[in-house]
């Protein structure tokens, strides 16, 4: 399966497309054509431009309602008169006044009208009335076969009333089995309605969890291809931004002020991750661990980062320091059957780590594989050797000017 999870959630284009057309835009134009071959006979109709107009004009309709629906600004009222307004046009231009005076073509106009009010009424009242509107405009739509078969009854038999037409048995059933069956139909789609907005509001919740546990990037990954969660091998520049002094800072404080702070520390460095599109983030009270696909786009990060957190640290009288480094890692989902979490495992995760353990307030260390594929973008300065634990050789060094 593909498209991104908006597009799952909301629909593509080209479904809204079909669905509006199907279920709404088609209805009567449809209906119209059929009672027209009835009336006038296969080989005329079709050779009219008649069919063909309606067609098109049902076609525009949808276009523009699916359209504005999928952009989040709907006008069903205006959409739904926009086939009869197409129609209109065409048949004057070709028929004259004379188009006025057919009775379908009125019953375009005035079923559009009806189920467009309907449908624009669910946009302004109270949600609990919606049942009542979708009831109405699903027995207003079945009931345009019921308008359609009297048309022809009155044209092919010339009845003088409608109460002598419903002296005939059979047009007293149909008079009453479509109606009803319109409101059977209402009922299947207020449940269907129900349905479908909980199962949006659901799959509304767990993206929201899930971007919070995975990250945008990661999840729209996962949600194009399922694999890119599995264990795998990948270079990676892993980025770690660590506040000085912050338990000193966090003794004799309120642990309620300690989350705000952290929670501002969070959200002024949100949008730099967003920005430069960080694979994976992961927080360890005041450490952030970022992860990118490159050197060049982790540097950058980090420049940001120290900018965007400096003001907010400042107040408090802290610093960040942060350390990046480039290396092979195994990244994908660990852990137990019923418990997985996305994470990455390797030296290199440990090496960032390090480096970040090692920076001053306010420093940027880089990696030597780093400062290489770096070098002609960024000012660094002089190299320095660093003792860290874990590590026999001394780890060479570069500061970010």
């Amino acid at each position: 399966m593909h498209g991104s999870i908006d597009t799952r959630i909301k629909g593509s284009e080209r479904g809204h497309f079909v669905r509006e057309f199907f279920t709404n835009s088609a209805y009567f134009p449809l209906t119209n054509i059929f009672l027209e071959l009835l009336l006038n006979g296969p080989r005329d109709y079709l050779l009219e431009p008649d069919p063909y107009a309606i067609l098109i004009a049902a076609l525009a309709q949808a276009w523009f309602l699916s359209l504005r629906e999928h952009r989040g600004r709907p006008q069903p009222l205006l959409g739904n008169l926009v086939g009869p307004l197409i129609y209109t046009f065409v048949e004057v231009a070709i028929e004259g006044a004379d188009f006025s005076a057919s009775a379908n073509h009125l019953a375009y106009w005035g079923f559009s009208f009806a189920i467009g009010s309907l449908q624009q009424l669910r946009l302004l009242l109270p949600a609990r009335t919606h049942w009542l509107l979708i009831l109405l405009e699903n027995l207003i739509r079945t009931c345009i076969l019921l308008a359609m078969y009297i048309i022809l009854e009155f044209i092919k038999d010339d009845y003088a009333s409608l109460g002598e037409f419903l002296q005939d048995p059979p047009h007293i059933f149909i008079a009453v089995a479509v109606p009803f069956i319109g409101l059977m139909i209402g009922f299947a789609n207020i449940n269907v309605e129900r349905y479908l907005g909980i199962l949006r509001e659901t799959a509304a919740q767990l993206r929201e969890y899930s971007e919070w546990l995975l990250g945008k990037e990661l999840l729209a990954q996962a949600v194009r291809d399922p694999k890119a969660l599995s264990l795998s091998r990948h270079e990676r520049a892993i980025l770690f931004m660590d506040i000085r002094g912050f338990t000193a800072w966090s003794e004799g404080r309120e642990p309620e002020q300690v989350v705000a702070m952290i929670n501002a520390y969070y959200e002024v460095a949100e949008p730099v991750w967003r920005q430069y599109h960080a694979i994976k983030v992961k927080f360890t009270a005041d450490e952030i661990m970022l992860v990118f696909a490159d050197a060049a786009e982790a540097v950058a990060a980090a420049s940001a980062l120290g900018d965007a957190v400096e003001p907010l640290l400042e107040a408090h009288r802290l610093s960040a320091g942060v350390g990046v480094h480039l290396g092979p890692v195994v990244e994908g989902l660990m852990g137990a059957s019923d418990f997985k979490g996305f994470d990455l495992l390797g030296d290199s995760v440990n090496t960032a780590k390090r480096l970040c353990d090692n920076a001053r307030g306010g420093e940027i260390l880089l990696s030597e594989e780093v400062a290489r594929r770096v070098a002609r973008g960024v000012m660094l300065g002089e190299s320095r050797a660093l003792s860290v634990k874990g590590k026999q050789e001394p780890l060479t060094v570069f500061a970010v000017a």
